[in-house]
């Protein structure tokens, strides 16, 4: 496989990040780390003004109809500005779900309101600790109302409506689990927010009390609908991740370049080169990796599974790699609230974790290279 992205599609990507580089500075960036702002709502305005949020949303719906590799350009640019928006769960997942499974009023209803920012999205999916499981979702659906409750939501504090993940049959098989939409501004939803490593992502605990739901998708298909929009979200994550760990890696080199000691940059040093090494290595692997994914995700090949798992193993191995040896660059300073590293190294490690958490994905792709091989 031999691929790239296309010249219109490299500019969209420089058109992204000059308007990120302009708008989403650190100082916004720290403004809502610092608890002034829930997200950083110019962004976002301006994100929605240039078609970005919609990108992918298709035209009769208010979007660009563009495609998802416009979208892993976009996941990278605000990854590697580290875009206080809360743009994966709407778009990656929200967005997704609805046009997946979605009917034609659902997604008139909302993919216009989305694709024009008027619209923040969530997936209720956690409950409790660990990697989510058909069996480890106990939120219940009767009767058309949900009941209970999701331990970690991103952007539930903020969402004007959720995609809850609940058990609308007894048991505990994938067969009972379906997908509801539940517009969070009725009756009987409940939002407390969560304190997480990265406060620039917003996270809420959310109780639902026979809250109004409305069914998305066929009756026995909500888990294998949502592992499909899981995969495409961990490309478009991935690529996330790749822009911030190439942003960490930029940080830790211009450092070493400019920073003196013993008369020399300390660049010139063995121990950092070889550290600077090391992040080029992994952020260029991991690169190869996201494009793979990007590449069965616009073709919808039938590798997508394991390409995707493929990918963001790599790409939340890299983010984390460059974002802590970024900070160990920057020697002593770079441990300091006023120096920049900790905003990366903090959303190396909330990514880590989003979507299940790395353990999942490596046994995920294990399991895919085991039914090819087996095939």
């Amino acid at each position: 496989m031999n691929f790239d992205f296309s010249d219109e599609q490299k500019q969209l990507r420089d058109q992204t990040r000059r308007f990120l580089s302009e708008t989403c500075t650190t100082k916004e960036v720290r403004a809502v780390l610092e608890g002034k702002h829930k997200f950083d709502r110019a962004v976002w305005k301006g994100l929605a003004d240039l078609g970005l949020i919609g990108v992918a949303i298709p035209e009769e719906f208010g979007g660009a109809g563009a495609g998802r590799l416009e979208l892993c350009i976009v996941a990278e640019e605000l990854g590697r500005a580290l875009a206080p928006v809360p743009y994966s769960s709407t778009v990656y997942l929200a967005s997704e779900l609805l046009m997946l499974a979605g009917s034609d009023a659902q997604k008139k209803a909302w993919l216009p309101r989305i694709a024009s920012g008027d619209a923040i999205g969530a997936l209720a999916l956690v409950e409790g600790i660990g990697d989510p499981t058909p069996r480890s979702i106990k939120v219940s659906a009767r009767d058309g109302k949900i009941t209970g409750t999701k331990t970690l939501v991103p952007d539930g504090e903020i969402a004007d409506f959720a995609i809850v993940v609940a058990r609308g049959k007894a048991g505990d098989d994938e067969r009972g689990v379906g997908l509801y939409i539940v517009d969070l501004k009725g009756a009987g939803v409940s939002a407390k927010a969560i304190e997480t490593v990265d406060p620039t992502r917003n996270h809420a605990e959310m109780t639902f009390n026979a809250a109004a739901a409305d069914p998305l998708g066929a009756t026995g298909e909500g888990w294998a609908t949502l592992t499909k929009v899981l995969d495409r979200a961990a490309v478009l994550v991935a690529f996330e991740q790749i822009g911030g760990a190439d942003r960490a890696l930029e940080m830790g080199r211009d450092y070493a370049l400019d920073r003196m000691a013993f008369g020399r940059p300390i660049g010139s040093f063995q121990a950092i080169k070889h550290m600077l090494a090391d992040m080029y290595v992994a952020a260029t692997l991991a690169r190869s990796n996201a494009y793979y994914g990007a590449w069965a995700l616009s073709t919808d090949a039938g590798e997508l599974a394991e390409a995707a798992a493929n990918a963001r193993v790599s790409a939340t191995q890299a983010y984390q790699l460059c974002a802590k040896n970024n900070t160990q660059v920057h020697g002593g300073m770079g441990f300091t609230w006023e120096f920049d590293c900790h905003l990366h190294y903090r959303r190396s490690n909330l990514l880590a974790l989003s979507l299940g958490s790395l353990t999942f994905w490596e046994n995920r792709l294990i399991d895919e290279m085991r039914k090819r091989n087996a095939a």
